[in-house]
């Protein structure tokens, strides 16, 4: 069994642009995971048994992408010990917003962690940092991460410092 696991669990492959944003930052983090299609609606035996065996098959955390009505990740949390973190998608006319209105408004006892609208990547990193809580080389590289971006932070500020004072100078010349 792996260290680290993440079943990622997209609800149509037209959510995959979104969610390879999710593979992606995992591997940047080397943590494993396994991704699977499958529909709350369409395929909601399959849904739920992947769901259901997630922690028994090794798996920390579930991240669900979803757009549309976007029960996913509530019907996956429905049914697992394991924290779920709902990505939604801007899929309609209504740009996300259903999705987020879905993911965010669970009933009392069955919570999913939802992020921005098409937020993949801080979805990825929220599931990181659960999985860092029990693993020190994991939290190092959370802190080297935003390390990393503080300092890239500092060098766009040190750019404005730069063009805020060649447009002083020019002001006054």
């Amino acid at each position: 069994m792996k260290n680290n696991q993440v079943l990622v669990i997209m609800g149509s492959d037209s959510d995959w642009t979104v969610m390879q944003k999710v593979l992606a930052t995992l591997s940047e983090f080397a943590v494993d995971y396994e991704v699977h299609v499958a529909s709350a609606h369409r395929t909601t035996d399959r849904a739920l048994a992947l769901a259901r065996k997630a922690h028994h098959d090794g798996f920390d955390v579930i991240i669900a992408g979803a757009g549309a009505a976007a029960h996913l990740p509530g019907v996956l949390a429905a049914v697992t010990p394991l924290p779920v973190i709902g990505i939604p998608i801007n899929a309609t006319a209504l740009q996300g917003l259903d999705a987020l209105y879905a993911m965010v408004q669970m009933p009392s006892g069955i919570p999913v962690a939802t992020v921005a609208i098409d937020g993949a990547k801080n979805a990825a990193l929220l599931a990181v940092q659960i999985l860092s809580v029990k693993d020190n080389a994991l939290r190092q590289k959370l802190i080297e991460y935003k390390d990393q971006l503080a300092e890239e932070v500092a060098i766009k500020d040190e750019k404005i410092q730069d063009l805020v004072g060649e447009m002083q100078k020019n002001k006054n010349a």
